[in-house]
Protein backbone atom coordinates (compact mmCIF):
# COMPACT_ATOMS: atom_id res chain seq x y z
CA UNK A 1 0.00 0.00 0.00
CA UNK A 2 1.15 3.54 -0.75
CA UNK A 3 0.64 6.09 2.01
CA UNK A 4 0.34 9.66 0.73
CA UNK A 5 -0.30 13.13 2.06
CA UNK A 6 -1.26 15.74 -0.52
CA UNK A 7 -1.72 19.49 -0.37
CA UNK A 8 -4.09 21.07 -2.85
CA UNK A 9 -6.03 24.26 -3.40
CA UNK A 10 -9.77 24.02 -2.88
CA UNK A 11 -11.71 26.23 -5.27
CA UNK A 12 -14.84 26.05 -3.11
CA UNK A 13 -13.10 26.91 0.16
CA UNK A 14 -10.45 29.17 -1.41
CA UNK A 15 -7.78 27.71 0.85
CA UNK A 16 -5.05 25.08 0.71
CA UNK A 17 -5.91 21.80 2.45
CA UNK A 18 -4.19 18.54 3.20
CA UNK A 19 -5.54 15.14 2.28
CA UNK A 20 -4.30 11.72 3.44
CA UNK A 21 -4.74 8.60 1.34
CA UNK A 22 -3.89 4.90 1.35
CA UNK A 23 -3.75 3.45 -2.15
CA UNK A 24 -3.14 -0.15 -3.32
CA UNK A 25 0.15 -0.16 -5.21
CA UNK A 26 -0.29 -3.15 -7.50
CA UNK A 27 -3.96 -2.93 -8.49
CA UNK A 28 -4.65 -3.67 -12.15
CA UNK A 29 -7.96 -1.77 -12.14
CA UNK A 30 -9.35 1.24 -10.24
CA UNK A 31 -9.63 0.28 -6.56
CA UNK A 32 -12.81 0.37 -4.50
CA UNK A 33 -12.69 3.38 -2.22
CA UNK A 34 -13.65 4.22 1.34
CA UNK A 35 -13.95 7.89 2.28
CA UNK A 36 -12.99 7.85 5.97
CA UNK A 37 -13.98 10.89 8.03
CA UNK A 38 -12.39 12.23 11.20
CA UNK A 39 -13.91 13.43 14.48
CA UNK A 40 -14.30 16.87 16.01
CA UNK A 41 -10.82 17.17 17.56
CA UNK A 42 -8.93 15.39 14.75
CA UNK A 43 -7.70 15.99 11.21
CA UNK A 44 -6.95 13.95 8.11
CA UNK A 45 -3.99 12.21 9.80
CA UNK A 46 -5.92 10.82 12.77
CA UNK A 47 -6.99 7.46 11.36
CA UNK A 48 -3.42 6.63 10.38
CA UNK A 49 -1.95 7.81 13.68
CA UNK A 50 -4.41 6.13 16.02
CA UNK A 51 -5.49 3.00 14.14
CA UNK A 52 -3.94 0.38 11.89
CA UNK A 53 -6.19 1.34 8.97
CA UNK A 54 -3.39 0.90 6.41
CA UNK A 55 -2.84 -2.73 7.38
CA UNK A 56 -6.57 -3.44 7.50
CA UNK A 57 -7.24 -1.82 4.12
CA UNK A 58 -4.46 -3.84 2.50
CA UNK A 59 -6.29 -7.05 3.37
CA UNK A 60 -9.22 -5.87 1.25
CA UNK A 61 -7.43 -4.10 -1.60
CA UNK A 62 -9.40 -0.92 -0.88
CA UNK A 63 -8.23 2.68 -1.20
CA UNK A 64 -8.91 5.00 1.74
CA UNK A 65 -9.36 8.75 1.28
CA UNK A 66 -9.16 10.85 4.47
CA UNK A 67 -10.02 14.55 4.09
CA UNK A 68 -9.81 17.28 6.69
CA UNK A 69 -12.74 19.54 7.50
CA UNK A 70 -11.74 21.17 10.79
CA UNK A 71 -14.55 21.37 13.36
CA UNK A 72 -17.23 22.02 10.75
CA UNK A 73 -19.55 19.05 11.34
CA UNK A 74 -19.25 18.46 7.59
CA UNK A 75 -21.71 21.30 7.07
CA UNK A 76 -21.95 24.48 5.01
CA UNK A 77 -21.47 27.02 7.80
CA UNK A 78 -23.80 29.97 8.26
CA UNK A 79 -20.74 32.10 9.13
CA UNK A 80 -17.90 30.28 7.46
CA UNK A 81 -16.89 28.05 4.56
CA UNK A 82 -19.09 25.60 2.65
CA UNK A 83 -17.55 22.43 4.02
CA UNK A 84 -20.32 20.13 2.88
CA UNK A 85 -20.08 21.40 -0.70
CA UNK A 86 -16.34 20.77 -0.57
CA UNK A 87 -16.90 17.25 0.75
CA UNK A 88 -19.68 16.23 -1.60
CA UNK A 89 -18.78 18.12 -4.80
CA UNK A 90 -15.05 18.82 -4.87
CA UNK A 91 -13.40 16.05 -2.87
CA UNK A 92 -14.58 13.14 -5.10
CA UNK A 93 -13.43 14.96 -8.24
CA UNK A 94 -10.01 15.78 -6.80
CA UNK A 95 -9.60 12.24 -5.43
CA UNK A 96 -10.46 10.64 -8.78
CA UNK A 97 -7.94 12.90 -10.55
CA UNK A 98 -5.14 12.17 -8.10
CA UNK A 99 -5.64 8.46 -7.41
CA UNK A 100 -6.63 5.32 -9.37
CA UNK A 101 -9.92 4.81 -7.54
CA UNK A 102 -13.28 3.55 -8.74
CA UNK A 103 -16.16 5.95 -9.29
CA UNK A 104 -18.75 3.17 -9.45
CA UNK A 105 -21.42 3.36 -6.76
CA UNK A 106 -21.00 -0.37 -6.05
CA UNK A 107 -17.38 0.28 -5.07
CA UNK A 108 -17.74 3.56 -3.18
CA UNK A 109 -18.27 3.75 0.59
CA UNK A 110 -18.06 6.27 3.43
CA UNK A 111 -17.44 5.87 7.16
CA UNK A 112 -16.43 7.99 10.12
CA UNK A 113 -16.21 8.29 13.87
CA UNK A 114 -18.02 10.72 16.17
CA UNK A 115 -18.50 13.93 14.13
CA UNK A 116 -17.33 11.88 11.15
CA UNK A 117 -20.06 9.32 11.77
CA UNK A 118 -22.59 12.11 11.43
CA UNK A 119 -20.82 13.31 8.28
CA UNK A 120 -20.76 9.82 6.77
CA UNK A 121 -24.46 9.15 7.31
CA UNK A 122 -25.43 12.65 6.16
CA UNK A 123 -23.39 12.37 2.96
CA UNK A 124 -24.72 8.90 2.14
CA UNK A 125 -28.35 9.73 2.90
CA UNK A 126 -28.22 12.96 0.90
CA UNK A 127 -26.26 11.43 -1.99
CA UNK A 128 -27.41 7.79 -2.20
CA UNK A 129 -26.51 7.57 -5.89
CA UNK A 130 -22.83 7.78 -4.88
CA UNK A 131 -22.58 5.26 -2.03
CA UNK A 132 -23.39 1.58 -1.69
CA UNK A 133 -22.77 1.64 2.08
CA UNK A 134 -22.01 3.96 4.99
CA UNK A 135 -20.80 3.33 8.54
CA UNK A 136 -20.85 5.33 11.76
CA UNK A 137 -18.73 4.55 14.82
CA UNK A 138 -19.85 6.37 17.98
CA UNK A 139 -21.51 8.89 15.70
CA UNK A 140 -22.71 12.30 16.82
CA UNK A 141 -25.93 11.52 15.01
CA UNK A 142 -28.41 13.94 16.63
CA UNK A 143 -27.15 17.33 15.48
CA UNK A 144 -30.15 19.10 17.06
CA UNK A 145 -29.29 17.64 20.48
CA UNK A 146 -25.67 18.77 20.06
CA UNK A 147 -26.87 22.37 20.03
CA UNK A 148 -29.06 21.80 23.09
CA UNK A 149 -26.20 20.73 25.33
CA UNK A 150 -25.38 22.91 28.32
CA UNK A 151 -22.07 23.70 26.63
CA UNK A 152 -22.33 23.02 22.89
CA UNK A 153 -19.19 23.21 20.74
CA UNK A 154 -18.15 26.86 20.34
CA UNK A 155 -18.43 26.54 16.55
CA UNK A 156 -22.08 25.47 16.71
CA UNK A 157 -23.65 28.98 16.38
CA UNK A 158 -21.25 29.71 13.53
CA UNK A 159 -22.36 26.56 11.72
CA UNK A 160 -26.08 26.85 12.43
CA UNK A 161 -27.66 30.30 12.81
CA UNK A 162 -30.98 28.57 13.49
CA UNK A 163 -31.98 25.08 14.51
CA UNK A 164 -31.11 22.43 11.94
CA UNK A 165 -34.22 20.45 12.90
CA UNK A 166 -36.08 19.33 9.78
CA UNK A 167 -33.34 20.44 7.37
CA UNK A 168 -30.94 18.42 5.21
CA UNK A 169 -28.44 18.62 8.07
CA UNK A 170 -30.80 16.70 10.36
CA UNK A 171 -30.30 12.94 9.99
CA UNK A 172 -33.74 12.22 11.41
CA UNK A 173 -35.32 14.40 8.72
CA UNK A 174 -33.23 12.64 6.06
CA UNK A 175 -34.43 9.24 7.28
CA UNK A 176 -37.99 10.21 6.40
CA UNK A 177 -37.05 10.10 2.72
CA UNK A 178 -36.60 6.35 3.09
CA UNK A 179 -39.91 5.42 4.66
CA UNK A 180 -40.55 3.56 1.42
CA UNK A 181 -37.95 1.77 -0.72
CA UNK A 182 -35.97 4.08 -2.99
CA UNK A 183 -34.17 3.26 -6.27
CA UNK A 184 -30.85 3.94 -4.51
CA UNK A 185 -30.39 3.59 -0.79
CA UNK A 186 -27.14 2.89 1.06
CA UNK A 187 -26.72 0.02 3.49
CA UNK A 188 -25.91 1.38 6.96
CA UNK A 189 -23.60 0.06 9.70
CA UNK A 190 -23.81 1.59 13.17
CA UNK A 191 -21.77 0.90 16.31
CA UNK A 192 -21.61 2.67 19.65
CA UNK A 193 -20.27 1.75 23.07
CA UNK A 194 -22.78 1.59 25.90
CA UNK A 195 -20.66 3.84 28.14
CA UNK A 196 -20.37 6.52 25.44
CA UNK A 197 -22.14 9.83 26.08
CA UNK A 198 -23.45 9.55 22.50
CA UNK A 199 -25.06 6.16 23.11
CA UNK A 200 -28.61 7.57 23.73
CA UNK A 201 -28.47 9.53 20.46
CA UNK A 202 -27.32 6.39 18.65
CA UNK A 203 -30.25 4.45 20.07
CA UNK A 204 -32.63 7.16 18.85
CA UNK A 205 -31.15 6.98 15.37
CA UNK A 206 -31.39 3.18 15.32
CA UNK A 207 -35.03 3.31 16.32
CA UNK A 208 -35.82 5.93 13.68
CA UNK A 209 -33.95 3.96 10.99
CA UNK A 210 -35.90 0.83 11.86
CA UNK A 211 -39.05 2.67 10.75
CA UNK A 212 -37.62 3.06 7.24
CA UNK A 213 -36.86 0.77 4.30
CA UNK A 214 -33.12 1.15 4.92
CA UNK A 215 -30.96 -1.84 5.75
CA UNK A 216 -29.22 -1.07 9.07
CA UNK A 217 -26.75 -3.37 10.80
CA UNK A 218 -26.53 -2.35 14.47
CA UNK A 219 -23.79 -3.29 16.92
CA UNK A 220 -23.06 -2.20 20.46
CA UNK A 221 -20.80 -3.34 23.25
CA UNK A 222 -18.74 -2.19 26.22
CA UNK A 223 -16.86 1.02 25.52
CA UNK A 224 -16.72 4.78 25.68
CA UNK A 225 -15.39 7.41 23.26
CA UNK A 226 -11.88 6.07 22.58
CA UNK A 227 -9.70 4.93 19.69
CA UNK A 228 -9.20 1.45 21.14
CA UNK A 229 -12.80 0.71 20.21
CA UNK A 230 -12.78 2.47 16.82
CA UNK A 231 -9.64 0.60 15.77
CA UNK A 232 -11.43 -2.65 16.50
CA UNK A 233 -14.71 -1.66 14.87
CA UNK A 234 -13.23 -0.33 11.62
CA UNK A 235 -12.04 -3.89 11.01
CA UNK A 236 -15.65 -5.04 11.35
CA UNK A 237 -16.77 -2.29 8.96
CA UNK A 238 -14.28 -3.38 6.29
CA UNK A 239 -15.41 -6.98 6.63
CA UNK A 240 -19.05 -5.86 6.31
CA UNK A 241 -18.59 -3.74 3.19
CA UNK A 242 -20.08 -5.32 0.04
CA UNK A 243 -16.72 -5.75 -1.68
CA UNK A 244 -16.29 -8.09 -4.62
CA UNK A 245 -14.26 -11.05 -3.44
CA UNK A 246 -11.80 -10.50 -6.30
CA UNK A 247 -10.68 -7.21 -4.70
CA UNK A 248 -9.68 -8.94 -1.46
CA UNK A 249 -6.10 -10.04 -0.99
Amino acid sequence: MAQLTCRFASQILEVTLSLSAIIPEHATAPSPVLYLLHGLSDDDSAWQRFSAIERYAENYGIAVIMPQVGRSYYTDMAYGPDWYRFLSEELPVISARLFPISTRREETFVAGLSMGGYGAFKWALRDPERFAAAASLSGSLDIVAVGQRETPPPEYPLIFDQTPAGTEDDLFALLKRYRHPQPCQPALFQWCGREDALYPANLRFREAAQETALELEWHEGPGDHQWRYWDRQIQRVLKWLPLDSSSRH
